[in-house]
């Protein structure tokens, strides 16, 4: 069989896997009003929909569930992952605090330091590792196989915005701006996060640095940056996921990863990855 038709079909069999899983999970958040409904649970199920999906595909082509980049890969990979959202969360929320189109109070953080990094970072990586099973360990090096580089951090990055979308319309995912100011700060946020999420997965050969930059961004973001930031009128149009703040800084981040393309390929006819010899993972192919 032709590969890149075999690639087509996995990939349709995961997405429609994903799609129709997760309209499951849609359906009962929306209908409850909140993404908090039954205490997060549907969240948590529908987190774990593209992973669930992704598995399922890879056990029907493959018969086994090989490729996902289970082992760790280099340290230095997952420390990156953890540290980068905390660099660009400071930058964007620093600026807005700084220029007083925002206002910051860290009395509202109440966390435990220590519960907050090492209990919340956990919680964070189990929901966020449902997710990238299914768009970096499938999508990502599937479509590697036949893909530049920017085409696979494009349709990865562009799926995984779309997928949120049913309840940044429908629920209580958004920013409180209107709807379509939402869905185009988080649509051009989570297309330009693509390049460093895909990068990561084919850099280190490893599923896990996405996840745990999903989870870091989900952590330091959602649970720190956003509950001691103050709204003073301008400012959720500039922080958030919804905002045009985080937006901006992944079209800067995304541009870095997109000029480093060259590093996640040696120069030979395989495209094998530099480093995966010392990694515990498979090498991916890339293509130019």
């Amino acid at each position: 069989m032709d590969t890149h038709a075999s690639d087509g079909k996995e990939v349709g069999t995961f997405l429609g896997l994903t799609f129709g899983l997760s309209a499951i999970f849609w359906a009962l958040i929306i209908s409850g009003g909140s993404l908090s409904v039954h205490g997060g649970i549907y969240v948590f199920a529908l987190m774990w929909c593209p992973g669930v999906s992704a598995l399922i595909t890879r056990l029907i082509y493959q018969h086994n569930v090989r490729g996902e980049g289970w082992g760790l890969g280099q340290p230095r990979w997952l420390a990156l992952a953890y540290v980068m959202p905390i660099i660009y969360a400071t930058i964007v929320y620093g600026l807005v605090w700084l220029s007083g189109l925002g206002g910051v109070d860290l009395s509202r953080f109440k966390t435990p330091v220590v519960t907050f990094l090492l209990a919340g970072t956990l919680q964070s990586i189990v929901s966020a590792t449902g997710e990238e099973l299914g768009w970096r360990g499938f999508l990502v090096p599937t479509l590697a196989r036949s893909k530049s580089f920017k085409v696979v951090a494009l349709v990865s990055g562009a799926t995984w915005a779309g997928w949120h979308f049913p309840l940044i319309i429908g629920a209580d995912y958004n920013g409180g701006t209107p709807p379509w100011y939402s869905v185009l700060c988080f649509a051009v946020m989570v297309i330009a996060m693509g390049f460093p999420f895909a990068w990561l997965r084919l850099r280190s050969g490893s599923v896990w640095p996405a996840a745990i930059l999903h989870a870091s961004h989900n952590l330091f973001v959602q649970a720190f940056f956003d509950r001691v930031t103050v709204d003073t009128g301008p400012t959720k149009w500039l922080t958030g996921e919804f905002g045009a703040g985080l937006a901006l800084a992944f079209i800067a981040l995304g541009w870095i990863f997109w000029r480093a393309r060259a590093s996640i390929e040696v120069p030979n006819d395989s495209g094998v990855l530099r480093d995966t010899a010392s990694a515990t993972s498979e090498p991916v192919p890339v293509s130019r």
